[in-house]
């Protein structure tokens, strides 16, 4: 008997515990984390030249959950700029540049399972330069953020800097 009521209070006291814990509250405004950002050499498809490519990774967090659109829309939802170090000095690149072939992607629509909205993961990003002029020592680096279904901007977060040539994994110190 006084096994059965130790159970019991144990067990009453775990649930009590539990249910008053603290449900988790994230921003609705989504925010995104550089983790590193690759180069590599690859060969392009179709023509089998030599080329180099960049993956870009990041983590992203949601608190309402409405990251991506739909893939029956042209829309994008992730926004990049380059930046290019001339004279010593990290310059916006205003015009075209082989390097940001394009500004803006698009994440597919994402959805949370569960009673959470809260949505966290990785997203990686692979451009490929197929007009790199090899042996040239550019130095860049990426700004980016991402908007969610609701028009909500995340924070701007750069890259590290890169160097183009040099096959690598860029990290921010």
């Amino acid at each position: 008997m006084g096994k059965i009521k130790l159970s019991i209070i144990l067990f009453a006291t775990i649930a009590l515990s539990t249910a008053c814990l603290k449900v988790e509250r994230v921003s609705e405004i989504p925010s995104v984390e550089f983790i590193s950002f690759e180069v590599f050499d690859t060969i392009t498809s179709g023509l089998g030249n030599n080329s180099k490519a960049g993956r870009l990774k990041f983590r992203f967090e949601d608190g309402d959950g409405d990251i991506g659109i739909p893939s029956t829309t042209e829309e994008t939802n992730l926004e990049m700029s380059l930046y290019r170090k001339k004279d010593g000095v990290m310059q916006l690149v205003t015009d075209s540049d082989p390097l940001l072939q394009h500004s803006g992607y698009s994440i597919p629509y994402l959805q949370k399972i569960g009673q959470s909205k809260v949505l966290r993961g990785e997203i990686i990003i692979l451009m490929l330069y197929d007009f790199y002029i090899p042996n040239i020592a550019d130095t860049i680096k990426y700004s980016f953020f991402i908007t969610d279904r609701a028009g909500n901007n995340s924070n701007i977060e750069e890259t590290a800097e890169i160097i183009v040539a040099e096959n690598n994994v860029y990290k921010k110190e």
